[in-house]
């Protein structure tokens, strides 16, 4: 006789998505009640808890589990899941840029991957004010940080000495993505960010909006444009349509990458 088959490791990362997705939408939920409802163990509900609140995606107390502010989600980047989104969102994004290029790049976990790709284009000046970013940066990329008042939950600068060399630079290309957008319109947890976007967008010479589906359909509490502000917006076919509707009638181009499950492969 066998026992049971384990689940894939993609059947468990999707359903500790769909815990914390229930967890946010809740604010606060009973371990208890989230075991009935997922159909799962005790220890293996614990076990998915754990995990995370490790990733500081939620606080796990006595009995129950809550979830963070919109402010803290942002800073934790959730960069663990929609890996494969933002993966396939990079492949595209790397299409604007050209050798030779100064490429300013935000603190954005979205665009931790086409990062990644920028050290394989010839001659490249990075700006940023993101300190990981510059970390993700190799050989053969003149890198300038853009330093000012330091957020350690974001590992980033923001502030007047940002929005200063913002100022005195000029980018061919910016790439930025967003906390949350709603209906076109673009917003921030944090006014420092929210000022810093905005000023990025008189600093280039073309503005790239790079989103992964999931920040659509939410709101913070700084408002800093819209889509129309942007030359591109690079997004999945996961978004609702109403945002593509949004983008265009704005004139803003649009292109869509598949969106793909995690755990799936990606075939670019």
């Amino acid at each position: 006789m066998t026992g049971k088959a384990r689940p894939s490791d993609a059947v468990v990362e999707q359903r500790r998505r769909e815990i914390l997705d229930h967890v946010i939408e809740q604010g606060e939920v009973r371990i208890d009640d989230l075991t009935a409802r997922f159909g799962v163990s005790l220890m293996t509900m614990h076990r998915d808890l754990d995990e995370l609140a490790a990733r500081r995606l939620l606080r796990k107390l006595r009995g129950k589990v809550e979830a963070y502010s919109t402010h803290t989600m942002e800073a934790a980047g959730r960069c663990t899941f929609h890996s494969a989104e933002r993966e396939a969102l990079a492949e595209v994004a790397i299409r604007q840029v050209e050798p030779g290029h100064t490429v300013f790049v935000d603190d954005s976990t979205t665009l931790f991957p086409l990062v990644e790709q920028l050290s394989a284009v010839d001659g490249l000046t990075v700006i940023t004010n993101s300190l990981q970013a510059a970390r993700l940066l190799g050989d053969g990329v003149e890198v300038v940080v853009a330093g000012g008042r330091y957020h350690p939950e974001y590992d980033s600068c923001s502030g007047p000495d940002v929005l200063a060399l913002l100022e005195r630079t000029r980018a061919d290309v910016a790439f930025v993505s967003v906390s949350a957008v709603a209906v076109g319109r673009l917003f921030h947890p944090v006014r420092d960010y929210a000022e810093l976007k905005k000023a990025v967008l008189r600093a280039a010479n073309r503005n790239v909006l790079v989103l992964d589906h999931a920040k659509f359909g939410h709101t913070a509490t700084y408002a800093h444009g819209t889509v129309a502000d942007y030359d591109l917006l690079i997004t999945s076919d996961a978004t609702p349509t109403e945002e593509i509707e949004a983008a265009l009638n704005a004139g803003t181009a649009v292109e869509m990458v598949e969106h793909v499950e995690e755990g799936q492969p990606y075939d670019s």
